[in-house]
């Protein structure tokens, strides 16, 4: 029997990912999607032979021929439409920024409890080869004790004229804020939880144009720092920006009492006792893997295989980040997140 799907927001990620992905597996079948307006869902249904097109995801959910759902909309959805699908008695899979805040993620975490189908959210697709190995080589001890953990994402460039974009808005993408939280999610499958944060925060550019005519004020910065203290001990940094043009994007440094390693440019790097500085981490060809987020779904729900990259419970630990970021932001203090 083929397990049949049904897309709820066919944007560029989906477009280019998701409905290829599913397309390419033996017994899984498109049927259906659903975009923001019926033109858009019928282009997508055009160009990727899917037979049916809904004005609205309520009904897309609710269909007797669809088995599964795939959200691709933006985090103002997400919600909605994952415990929907859950109460419909149908497995869900929706895209990172698991939701707009932290009540949300909860929710979603409890109809996930409540259900016997697969929750999953699109992972963190950072440097994925080489994690079985490096994660081994951390449980095994080759870095010691974690003390110090750097991330860096600088990007994007100070253009003004630049259009507002649906992350710059908090009333889509909520307190989601550039991508801190996938950013915090690839951190935590090597050094754990947070135990507790100060962030600090500053948008350069309070206008923009917006898409819909005139201008529009960004209601999420564009450049955030964030120190933090891990429940193992250990202390991480982190420096995001969307205005710095030639920053040094997408690096993760983690040093420990033995040894660092470090992800950059595509690539892992360790130094270990004895080295004098990073060398490129060699991955056993059996050992490396990949950003596989279609295959994987479609094996929780045959085989039963456990959700790892992204189950729900994980998704609300970096929406809990998520959350405390804000309220030091707003408040000006240090935040405990057991207290959240």
């Amino acid at each position: 029997m083929s397990l049949r799907i049904g897309i709820v927001g066919a944007g560029a990620n989906t477009r280019s990912r998701h409905i290829p992905g599913f397309q390419e597996i033996d017994g899984v079948e498109v049927v259906a999607v659903c975009n923001r307006s019926r033109e858009s869902g019928q282009k997508a249904a055009d160009e990727f032979g899917i037979a049916t097109v809904y004005e609205n995801w309520q009904e897309l959910v609710a269909a007797d021929d669809i088995d599964a759902v795939c959200v691709g909309t933006w985090p103002y959805l997400h919600c909605d439409i994952s415990i929907a699908t859950l109460e419909a008695g149908k497995h869900i899979l929706t895209e990172a920024r698991m939701a707009m805040d932290l009540a949300e993620a909860r929710r979603m975490q409890a109809a996930a409890k409540g259900s016997d189908r697969v929750a999953m959210i699109v992972p963190a697709p950072f440097y994925l080869e080489s994690e079985p190995t490096l994660l081994q080589m951390v449980a095994d001890g080759a870095f010691g004790s974690l003390l110090e953990i750097h991330v860096s994402a600088l990007g994007g460039g100070f253009d003004t004229s630049t259009p507002l974009h649906w992350r710059q808005r908090r009333d889509l993408s909520g307190q989601n804020i550039m991508a801190m939280g996938i950013l915090n999610e690839t951190v935590r499958r090597y050094a754990g939880h947070d135990r507790a944060l100060v962030a600090h925060a500053h948008t350069f550019t309070t206008h923009r144009p917006d898409p819909e005519g005139g201008k529009r004020a960004v209601d999420v910065p564009d450049s955030l720092g964030i120190v933090t203290e891990l429940e193992s001990g250990a202390t991480a940094v982190y420096h995001i920006s969307s205005v710095a043009k030639h920053g040094r994007g997408g690096c993760f440094e983690v040093h420990g009492t033995k040894g660092a390693f470090k992800l950059e440019g595509g690539k892992a790097f360790v130094a270990l006792e004895g080295d004098d500085d990073f060398r490129i981490l060699d991955v056993a060809p059996e050992k490396a893997w990949g950003w596989d987020v279609e295959a994987d779904f479609v094996a929780s729900i045959r085989d039963s295989k456990p959700v790892t990259h992204t189950n729900f419970d994980d998704g609300v630990k970096y929406m809990t980040f998520t959350e405390a970021v804000q309220v030091s932001l707003s408040e000006g203090r240090k935040v405990e997140l057991g207290t959240l």
